[in-house]
């Protein structure tokens, strides 16, 4: 069976006043990088700057677009490349939360009975609705991938799977991706890569990296954290679908730590 096996690093952006100072942004607050957020975006650019990509797609909120301009700059794959804005990645929003602090909305959750994970504020967006639009994202994004990298990329895939070939990780910056010619860059928030990876894993059958745990899987990636994956899909009709996802790695900070 024919099929295109492609990496997809997910990139947080770098930090906003408002992270520093433990308040919600959300999607009313569209917050600038601050000095430490522009420093994390060159470092995380300078760690990636020799894995190539062949598609980026970025948030349309200010602090995720400084990220993927920082990122992009560093590297020479990205020369050619279009930054393509979608508000189908935008952060969470935490309605009537947004601007006040995390602690307040944790109280809030707490009063509510609930966990502050699965907590909506009035007029927030739920979960569900996050993870609506984490899947309308993945549909364009394998779409425009198979549509675009199809051709020339595919190979027959019977003998390996995506899983079986990925190789170990060394922690290096293209783990997973060294022998992938398609790899998209996504830049964008922490609550909204949570519901991924939440998503893929618990509702996709996303394969683990060894030794991995859930609570660490399913946590806030820190400002610049990266997550990657490997997706495997394959042409029904004139559609293309998903068969595979594995992940390689996630909220890896490692250029931050440097």
């Amino acid at each position: 069976m024919k099929q295109l096996t492609f990496g997809l690093t997910f990139v947080r952006h770098g930090e906003t006043r408002y992270n520093k100072e433990g308040l919600l942004q959300g999607q009313a607050i569209d917050c600038p990088l601050s000095e430490i957020g522009l420093q994390q975006a060159e470092a995380a650019g300078g760690y990636l700057k020799d894995v190539k990509f062949s598609n980026v797609f970025v948030s349309d909120m200010l602090r995720a677009k400084q990220t993927a301009g920082a990122i992009m700059k560093h590297n020479s794959s990205c020369s050619g490349l279009q930054m393509v804005c979608d508000p189908l990645l935008k952060e969470k929003s935490f309605g009537i939360a947004e601007g006040g602090r995390v602690q307040d909305l944790r109280e809030m959750a707490k009063a509510a009975g609930q966990s502050f994970e699965f907590f909506t504020p009035p007029e927030g967006e739920t979960r569900e609705q996050v993870k609506e639009r984490v899947k309308r994202f993945l549909e364009k994004m394998l779409q425009q991938i198979g549509a675009e990298h199809w051709g020339d990329r595919v190979k027959d895939e019977a003998s390996l799977s995506a899983v079986e070939e990925a190789p170990a990780v060394e922690g290096k910056a293209d783990d997973g991706v060294r022998s992938v010619p398609v790899h998209a860059l996504v830049v964008t928030h922490g609550a909204y890569m949570c519901v991924a990876v939440r998503y893929f894993v618990e509702e996709l059958n996303c394969s683990l990296p060894p030794g991995s745990n859930k609570a660490h899987m399913f946590s806030i990636s820190p400002n610049t954290g990266l997550c990657r994956f490997l997706l495997t899909i394959r042409k029904e009709d004139e559609r293309f679908v998903l068969s595979e996802i594995c992940c390689v790695f996630v909220h890896r900070g490692d250029h931050v730590k440097q």
